[in-house]
């Protein structure tokens, strides 16, 4: 979600706005925000879609050899 707040900001977009653009509701997005859960692949897509990013730019990759 950090990806997210980051173009959110940098775009002066709120969680409101993003949630207009997405269709996914406010409470959900905040709760991204929170980490009280993650999203769904279909809303990943939504959210990367809303902001023309790739959908791999909200991706956290992992470390293999920790």
């Amino acid at each position: 979600w950090n990806k997210v707040e980051k173009i959110l900001k940098e775009r002066s977009l709120t969680i409101y706005k993003l949630s207009k653009m997405t269709g996914i509701s406010d409470n959900t997005l905040r709760n991204y925000r929170s980490k009280h859960s993650k999203p769904s692949f279909t809303n990943a897509c939504k959210i990367a879609d809303a902001l023309n990013i790739n959908l791999d730019d909200l991706r956290e990759r992992s470390n293999f050899n920790d």
